[in-house]
């Protein structure tokens, strides 16, 4: 396995002072249509989004990564936007990410914490599902492509009525999952299905917050709880009206969270 090459995109600008928030997505998602409208409410940051190997603005992986090189590949993309100039020194430096996104979140917690001033983990868990679940669908994916997943995505990733009330987004968060290339979303199911960091959550010290959507079957309230609980400052919270995505079903309120859980990190960013 190595690091995977991600790409960045940068979907608001506060000044070259702000705070930083990096953005993580979900499996077969873009990073731009799930972030973007709570980006749009998070006025006193910059918000830098990033895509898995094959998905929004990522080249298709080359070779199988666990979640390990998925954070060592954020990481990178945080000290090379530091050396460069694109992220000013005095900047505190945030991640949030969701699903997958979010593992990696625990992931960089665990891995690479000194970079971050707090990490927010949305609609994920310490493990999510099993790996024979895992496995099967990155085999029907590899063989069948991403089209296959479209209708139980849409079921999983909005709670009721979100798809009528908001087509658009949704529509663009499902072409995503069409766009993505098939070999880079089973070699993130692969990742998926051995990521378990459970046992090692009491070594994170960086101040977590999980967050969970009240109506996700994916990695339900109890998920967030299990982390809050577990790691060595954690908080816990339920967004309502929401699924599996919550940073687009719910902006308002997921931009009010991030907020109000960074600026006790870095009042300033309040």
């Amino acid at each position: 396995m190595s690091v995977p090459a991600i790409k960045a995109s940068r979907l608001s600008d506060a000044g070259p002072a702000a705070p930083v928030l990096i953005a993580g997505p979900s499996l077969g998602t873009a990073v731009t249509p799930l972030w973007s409208r709570t980006a749009a409410a998070l006025d006193t940051f910059t918000v830098i989004g990033w895509d898995l190997p094959g998905h929004g603005a990522s080249p298709a992986a080359a070779g199988a990564f666990s979640v390990e090189d998925l954070a060592a590949g954020v990481a990178n993309l945080v000290n090379g936007a530091r050396n460069a100039g694109d992220i000013a020194p005095e900047a505190p430096v945030y991640y949030a990410g969701v699903s997958l996104g979010g593992a990696v979140g625990l992931q960089l917690a665990l891995d690479h914490g000194e970079l971050f001033q707090a990490v927010a983990v949305l609609c994920s868990g310490a493990k999510i599902g099993d790996a024979d679940g895992w496995a099967e669908r990155g085999e029907t994916v590899r063989v069948q492509g991403t089209p296959t997943q479209v209708v139980g995505s849409g079921q999983r990733w909005f709670a009721p009525g979100f798809m009528e009330r908001e087509p658009a987004a949704a529509s663009a968060l499902l072409h995503s999952l069409q766009n993505a290339d098939r070999f880079s979303y089973a070699f993130c199911c692969s990742a998926l299905a051995g990521f378990d960091v459970r046992g090692r959550l009491a070594d994170i010290t960086v101040p977590v917050l999980a967050v969970a959507g009240a109506q996700d079957v994916v990695t339900p309230p109890s998920f967030a709880e299990l982390i809050a609980d577990r790691v060595t400052n954690g908080t816990a919270a339920v967004v309502e009206d929401a699924a599996h995505l919550v940073p687009v079903e719910q902006p308002g309120r997921t931009a009010d969270l991030l907020k109000d859980f960074f600026g006790t990190q870095y009042p300033e960013g309040k």
